[in-house]
């Protein structure tokens, strides 16, 4: 919940308007929607991780779990990605 609106203009150049508008898109999100998005996650937050739950939580609020839908099986996913990265710049044997 964003509690109360307050309505702001901000002035954009052309091609940073235009970057923003297409991400916005490319989310789901209508144009100030992404920037809430944008300012909420670059102030500091007092609250802090503390456990797997917590941070969890920050994954949901941020529209993070379930933003991946071409991942079926996230275990099985991380898996190969850590193989991947344990064998990155081994040479294969033959």
């Amino acid at each position: 919940m964003r509690g109360q609106i307050m309505p702001q203009t901000v002035e954009l150049p052309d091609d940073l308007a235009d970057a923003l508008t297409d991400e916005a898109s490319r989310l789901g999100l209508s144009l100030p929607d992404y920037a809430v998005r944008l300012l909420t996650a670059a102030r500091p937050s007092a609250a802090s991780v503390r456990c797997g739950a917590d941070l969890v939580a920050f994954w949901r609020a941020e529209g993070l779990v379930g933003s991946r839908p071409d991942i079926a099986e996230s275990q099985s996913e991380a898996r190969r990605l850590r193989n991947q990265a344990q064998h990155r710049g081994s040479t294969p044997t033959s």
